[in-house]
């Protein structure tokens, strides 16, 4: 990419398909997004977007059409198209549908396949499971491990609080059980962490990424000041799910080029050619 001001210093980046520094974006949503507004993000930031996640299961929403066009402007920046975590859904409404639910998604030209379990009470063997079905069917399965039931929704921290938190060390073992069955990365869900708690519980990020593999793990990052934090105990290559309207200011964060008090002027990558 021929950068505007290229002279001027910015931390270096491994070029796409990267596997380090990975950027997973949230799509449409709560707010529509058509193939225009996705160009517009992309023909700017594209450089920097590995990921596009559709959440909700907004797709089931829209027409085929309209699907088929986002995924078309994701592959034209070399942006890969994420499920997000509708699984769930199939699983408890239409369970022996998982299969043709998969079998749609690589028709419709997604790459990935989020297997998440945030609201299922699930035994551990069966996602495993769905994890190597998706990657028989040529997808890549990205299992999401929770340290909070009810997490990937809008539950309140009251709501949250009434339920028991989960074992990290649980969560780690299924996570290893899913890289195991051949796992792309694991989504690491930031409820239970640093969203819907009254205060963030940084040792379980700590214990994730050490066990795991800071370098296996996306970790969401709800607000720039949760990103912020994993850029300055991870580094700029950590890999991270954010909001898409909030690329600007992380790619700006690890790229050095602007910052907050705490890491501005802070944030550096070291050149090992």
């Amino acid at each position: 990419m021929a950068r505007a001001f290229d002279f001027l210093h910015v931390n270096e980046r491994e070029s796409k398909p990267r596997e380090r520094g990975i950027t997973e974006i949230r799509g449409p949503y709560y707010d529509p997004m058509g193939p225009r507004e996705l160009r517009d993000i992309l023909d700017t930031m594209g450089e920097y977007v590995d990921i596009y996640k559709f959440s909700g299961g907004s797709f089931a929403l829209m027409p085929e059409e309209a699907v088929e066009e986002l995924i078309s402007v994701c592959h034209e920046y070399d942006v890969q198209v994420s499920t997000g975590g509708f699984v769930e859904n199939v699983l408890v409404r239409d369970h022996d549908k998982v299969e043709q639910y998969v079998e749609e998604a690589e028709t419709l030209g997604f790459d990935i396949v989020e297997i998440s379990s945030g609201f299922l009470a699930i035994d551990t063997d069966d996602l495993v499971a769905l994890t190597e079905m998706v990657q028989e069917k040529g997808l890549k399965a990205k299992p999401e491990i929770n340290v909070q039931f009810g997490a990937g929704g809008a539950s309140s921290v009251e709501e949250l609080e009434s339920e028991a938190a989960i074992d990290p060390a649980s969560a780690i073992r299924e996570a290893e059980r899913h890289l195991d069955a051949g796992a792309y990365k694991i989504m690491v869900e930031s409820e239970g962490i640093t969203e819907r708690v009254r205060e963030w519980r940084t040792d379980v990020a700590f214990e994730i990424a050490n066990e795991v593999g800071v370098e296996n793990c996306v970790f969401e990052a709800a607000d720039p000041a949760v990103f912020e934090w994993y850029i300055k105990n991870f580094g700029p290559e950590v890999n991270l799910f954010v909001d898409n309207s909030q690329i600007v200011e992380l790619e700006c964060m690890r790229s050095g080029l602007w910052g907050k008090k705490s890491s501005w002027g802070r944030v550096a990558s070291y050149d090992r050619t």
